[in-house]
């Protein structure tokens, strides 16, 4: 590729991400949805920088209301709900997106080759995706959580993307049947350009938009999942995940009974649970008008 096509690529790009930019200023949902999902990413990458954490208990100051020491209050023991909201936040969001890589990963390949290889490739994958479609996630997740004992999030990631890849390698292997009909693909197979310059160059970008809105959506289930996992302490994992946090809320601090002050520990973290969801969603309806601009005209 010589450096002329180089820039001419680069250009391109560059004017494509001024005009998502340019749509989602112009979007609220997508603007709601991509100040939200930047605000939990910054906080789950630089938070734990700034904010120091201290576990250490301090009983004399045991469920207190918010105050200019403890902006969210504190806990049973008297930590800082801040604190561990935000260092339980790179838990959370890491396990998230690590669910939505593995899973995106999983389905490509697997609906890549069960469309475009086709034959028994495919009636094998699609056996396959049929039971783990079949079978209930949840309950196996927490059977596996619980078997296995998993402590780290890459190990998390895995558990919970064995269950989420097969409904959309399904979707990409019906968008892959339908595109290895078209006239650019025929073409392409006619001059020889080969198999990897075909998956890559040819079927990839015309299903891309669909790969990029799923793993928005995997990555906001992923988080539900982990989170309901820890809630139910079927991980044994840092006392600062959200998760944790509610489960200590509701079922062992007595939080739920103490009122006002054992309210914010229950309310923080479930409110950025709610908060990270919400962003997600708007995002997963931005991305989605931003790929088919036919849906804006209905808003």
């Amino acid at each position: 590729m010589g450096t002329g096509a180089v820039w001419s690529r680069a250009h391109e790009s560059l004017a494509s991400f001024l005009h998502f930019v340019n749509f989602v200023m112009r979007n609220r949902r997508a603007l709601v949805g991509f100040v939200i999902t930047s605000f939990f990413l910054f906080m789950a990458a630089i938070g734990p920088l700034v904010v120091p954490l201290d576990l250490s208990s301090n009983y004399s100051e045991r469920f207190q209301l918010p105050s200019l020491k403890h902006p969210l209050g504190t806990d049973w023991i008297g930590r800082d709900i801040l604190q561990q909201l935000v260092h339980g936040s790179r838990d959370c969001i890491v396990t998230a997106l690590l669910t939505g890589i593995f899973a995106v990963g999983i389905a490509v390949v697997v609906g890549i080759l069960a469309g475009f290889v086709g034959g028994w490739v495919d009636v094998v994958l699609m056996r396959l995706i049929d039971v783990l479609l079949t079978i209930p996630q949840f309950p196996i997740m927490m059977v596996f959580a619980a078997v296995f004992r998993v402590k780290d999030p890459i190990s998390i990631g895995a558990i919970l993307a064995m269950w989420m890849w097969a409904g959309l390698a399904r979707a990409i292997r019906a968008q892959i049947l339908v595109l290895r009909e078209r006239e650019f693909i025929e073409a392409a197979q006619v001059l020889r350009l080969g198999t990897w310059h075909i998956l890559f160059h040819e079927l990839m970008p015309n299903v891309m938009s669909y790969i990029v809105l799923n793993f928005v959506r995997i990555v906001r289930g992923g988080l539900t999942a982990s989170v309901g996992l820890m809630f139910l302490g079927l991980i044994p994992y840092s006392p600062t995940n959200w998760g944790v946090m509610l489960n200590m809320a509701v079922f062992q601090s007595g939080a739920i009974y103490i009122m006002p002050g054992g309210l914010p520990y229950l309310l923080v973290p479930m409110g950025a649970i709610i908060l990270f969801q919400y962003g997600a969603l708007c995002l997963a309806y931005g991305l989605e008008e931003w790929f088919n601009p036919r849906l804006r005209a209905h808003e």
